[in-house]
């Protein structure tokens, strides 16, 4: 591969610099992937993922998102995005990376890669801007009904209301995450629904800056970000067109064990997008790049991105 490199851009947010990483490929790349990562990680984290694209004639480059990595001012930022807009900002930012994208890479190809909740942030933007990419891959992603986000919702204000948007909520927490367990065998610590790579699972353990209890402000900007992606009207307006790659895990809690990822590919379609391809991967947790079939599915990946470019 070529070589990679740091930058960063204002946030829409008018305060914060955006940290980003661009992994680029030996000549000219045959197209982009812009990564989408989830919560409570950071970009760095798909280095290897990163790097086997760039040396398959790929440019990568992706975000830390508000609250996330380096994009933090201090440590009482993360799990944070804004006091207010803060979904509308981290949709914002992947388009100002975009934008940068066309124009370091003029005239290729733009394929959006979106995990977990990036998966949701990948699912506002293309109903946001239908013509923002040429392709998408969603990875992790699942579904929540109206009314539990609903429900979110008014859980997180009422936690921001008595303790503030920063506050680190245990219930929220237990919530949203509490369940994750519960197909997994004797599970050593709280992160192990993350894949079944022990190596992965005690580094992220051990990172700072990843697993953190997130704020209540999170918490709300995230449910209120899932009670838009699944809206008719919002679906309506994406690209019919535009290639959709589902991959997630058949162990993978937040794709509700594949149940979830066939629904939302059955919502895509419904919408009446042409050309959806789920691919599940038996065994497998929730970050399936990470997974101890990751090449395997760093394969299809591939070919699939091959195939629609």
């Amino acid at each position: 591969m070529g070589k990679i490199s740091d930058f960063s851009f204002p946030s829409s947010d008018g305060v914060h610099a955006i940290h980003c990483r661009l992994w680029e490929p030996d000549g000219e790349p045959k197209a982009v992937v812009q990564l989408v990562h989830g919560v409570a990680e950071y970009i760095a984290r798909y280095d290897a993922f990163a790097r086997f694209l760039a040396e398959h004639g790929y440019a990568v480059c992706g975000d830390d998102h508000l609250g996330h990595g380096e994009s933090i001012a201090n440590e009482s930022e993360l799990g944070w995005f804004s006091d207010e807009k803060g979904w509308e900002h981290l949709v914002e930012d992947e388009k100002k990376l975009h934008d940068e994208l066309v124009r370091r890479f003029p005239g290729r190809s733009h394929i959006l890669f979106g995990h977990s909740m990036g998966s949701f942030i990948a699912r506002t933007y293309l109903g946001a801007y239908p013509d923002g990419c040429d392709a998408c891959v969603l990875s992790g992603t699942g579904r929540q009904a109206a009314v539990v986000c609903g429900a979110g919702k008014v859980l997180a204000k009422r936690e921001i209301k008595a303790h503030g948007n920063k506050y680190r909520s245990p219930m929220l927490q237990k919530i949203a995450f509490g369940s994750y367990l519960k197909r997994v065998d004797s599970p050593i610590g709280a992160n192990d629904w993350i894949c079944r790579d022990e190596a992965v699972i005690r580094a992220y353990d051990a990172d700072p800056l990843c697993g953190f209890t997130a704020t209540a402000g999170l918490m709300y900007d995230m449910m209120d970000g899932l009670s838009i992606i699944g809206k008719p009207s919002h679906m309506g307006k994406m690209n019919k067109s535009l290639p959709i790659l589902f991959i997630a895990g058949e162990e993978d809690p937040v794709g509700a064990y594949g149940k979830g990822v066939r629904t939302v590919a059955g919502q895509f379609k419904k919408a009446g997008m042409k050309d959806v391809t789920v691919k599940l991967y038996p065994g497998c947790r929730h970050e399936v790049l990470n997974e101890l079939e990751k090449e395997m599915v760093w394969s299809d990946v591939l070919h699939w991105m091959d195939s629609r470019i």
